[in-house]
């Protein structure tokens, strides 16, 4: 019999506009796991650009699904949360009732996430608007979660966003007031954030979350899981259990 690793593949939906998140996954992943990605149209931040990003997503995951990826995620904060408590989970159902494949949302990973830790107050950094940063809060609120403090950059173009060096994500994760909080995320899936996370973990003390961490981190358990991955913060090192869903049977 053969004890090799079996071959898993994650399909994502990502914004048209994305630079970023097909290579903060692929760091990470260990080399039996592969990224296959399908594009859906983003180029602004901004509340009509982030409805319009899923009119197609059953085309695109359908394009997915004929590479027999293992699950597909959606690993995109702003648009998974926009409409509130029960959206993401209306995206997963077009998702699986298009492909037939277990899927998942930035969003849900993030609730999946906090359910876990156990945390339920939150210090929100994001590249994004304002008025973005309130509507994730506004999403987490209706979970029963407490954003304790937001802070944003007021970056619109998502091409932009992906220009930010990582240190960005270090000084937002910094400059949050974490004090009071249980955890700090790191909200927007083109943001450059992977590779400070632990560090951060370190000097706050308390656990940090990204959206592409968030989503990798969901679409695993739902693939099945691996042992742990390294260097990505606790999250990915200590909770890579797999989690089965009715849809994903």
């Amino acid at each position: 019999m053969s004890t090799e690793t079996p071959a898993r593949r994650i399909g994502l939906l990502i914004p048209s506009s994305s630079s970023t998140q097909e290579p903060e996954f692929a760091r990470a992943l260990p080399p039996h796991v592969t990224v296959h990605a399908a594009r859906l149209p983003l180029t602004k931040i901004r509340d009509d650009q982030t409805a319009r990003l899923v009119d197609d997503i059953e085309i695109e995951a359908r394009k997915l699904a004929d590479a027999e990826v293992d699950v597909i995620a959606l690993p995109a904060t702003a648009p998974s949360s926009r409409k509130g408590a029960g959206g993401d989970q209306e995206l997963i159902k077009r998702i699986h009732d298009a492909t037939g494949r277990p899927a998942t949302t930035a969003s849900t990973a993030m609730l999946e996430a906090l359910t876990l830790l156990g945390k339920r107050r939150i210090a929100l950094g994001a590249p994004w608007s304002t008025a973005v940063n309130q509507s994730v809060a506004a999403f987490l609120s209706q979970h029963g979660y407490e954003v304790v403090d937001q802070q944003a950059l007021g970056h619109v173009d998502n091409l932009e966003v992906g220009r930010l060096d990582e240190q960005t994500g270090y000084d937002m994760g910094r400059r949050v007031k974490s004090q009071d909080a249980d955890i700090v995320l790191l909200a927007c899936g083109n943001w450059r954030t992977m590779g400070v996370i632990d560090r951060l973990e370190r000097e706050l003390g308390k656990p940090v979350v990204t959206t592409n961490q968030l989503t990798l981190w969901g679409a695993l358990r739902l693939a099945g899981g691996v042992a742990r991955i390294d260097g990505y913060g606790s999250l990915l090192r200590d909770h890579l259990t797999a989690r089965r869903t009715a849809a994903a049977e």
